[in-house]
């Protein structure tokens, strides 16, 4: 059963930076697909697909790993 989960994320600025965190959290395991809306300046938003729900330690960890953004918390 796939899911659909969205977080919060701060420091994103470019469609450089989403496609890094694209990247980096396309690596989890479980995950079928991401997308990134960036808000420069603010919380961007990026909802995860895929086989099982994702903790936030994971997202996070994913997200200092593309470039130290900081996970604000699930929208």
């Amino acid at each position: 059963m796939a899911t659909t989960q969205q977080f919060r994320a701060t420091g994103l600025t470019c469609g450089h930076c989403a496609a890094a965190v694209t990247e980096e959290v396309g690596t989890l395991e479980g995950v079928g697909g991401v997308e990134v809306e960036v808000v420069g300046g603010g919380e961007s938003l990026v909802t995860v697909t895929g086989a099982r729900e994702l903790t936030d330690e994971e997202v996070a960890a994913a997200l200092d790993e593309a470039g130290g953004y900081v996970l604000a918390g699930r929208a």
